[in-house]
């Protein structure tokens, strides 16, 4: 990031008002929610189930935006972000499996508490002043997913085994999400409602349904199909009337 604020011609200088603020949305966002899934998923959680937790990830966005932000969030929304929690359960509900019950039950807290980091994390980044230029301020954000990973990192046993599939999926995570999504997100919350942007989030197990489908064979069967479809109109639903 710093090479793009760099290379972009941009101001590494910011208010420290914005620093922090940059940093405390890093540590949520970054630092607790990536941090928390990963963990839950390397110690056994299945990425079904830990897609179906951080699932309710949009609902508790847009609570808590109506509460801290004082969004408006219409029936209708309300309506919709409850749909597509419906939804996404139905597209993942059938990948799960009889594995379930083998869940280790120390997982469970930390893909919770990753929901709660990006949805609250979300939140705060709506509360970002708007003159925050956006990749600058996520520059700084990552400062505070350090202030996470960092003491984390103590506890693993700093070995790497290096692979293609490795080096595939650090440049993945790196320059698709922690990049480009992330700096997507922060569009989209700087320029709408916190509550309609994480309803977006509903469409990441559909997007992962179709691509294992077309890449990996998987298949598709209808209650899948039935829920991808509600995923779609509850994105619809929520999203503004357009003024006339």
């Amino acid at each position: 990031m710093g090479l793009i604020v760099w290379l972009s011609g941009r101001s590494f200088a910011l208010t420290r008002s914005q620093i922090i603020h940059a940093v405390i949305t890093g540590m949520l966002v970054h630092g607790a929610y990536l941090s928390g899934v990963f963990w839950a998923i390397d110690n056994g959680m299945p990425a079904g189930v830990t897609a179906l937790i951080t699932g309710l990830q949009p609902f508790i966005t847009g609570t808590l935006a109506y509460f801290l932000l004082k969004e408006d969030v219409t029936p209708r929304q309300w309506a919709g972000l409850a749909a597509g929690f419906v939804g996404i359960v139905l597209v993942i509900l059938p990948k799960m499996g009889s594995g379930v019950a083998q869940i280790p039950l120390w997982t469970v807290p930390a893909a919770f508490a990753a929901t709660l980091g990006i949805a609250f994390g979300t939140t705060w980044q709506k509360r970002q002043p708007m003159n925050t230029d956006l990749v600058t301020g996520t520059f700084y954000q990552y400062f505070g997913a350090l202030l996470v990973t960092l003491p984390l990192s103590m506890t693993e046993s700093w070995e790497i085994t290096w692979s293609g599939d490795l080096i595939f999926a650090l440049a993945w995570l790196v320059i698709v999400l922690s990049v480009g999504a992330v700096l997507l997100l922060m569009y989209l919350l700087q320029h709408g409602a916190a509550s309609t942007t994480a309803t977006l989030f509903y469409l990441t197990p559909v997007a992962a349904a179709i691509e294992s489908y077309f890449l990996f064979g998987e298949t598709l069967n209808a209650i899948q199909l039935v829920g991808m479809a509600i995923v779609v109109v509850a994105i619809a639903v929520c999203r503004p009337k357009q003024k006339a």
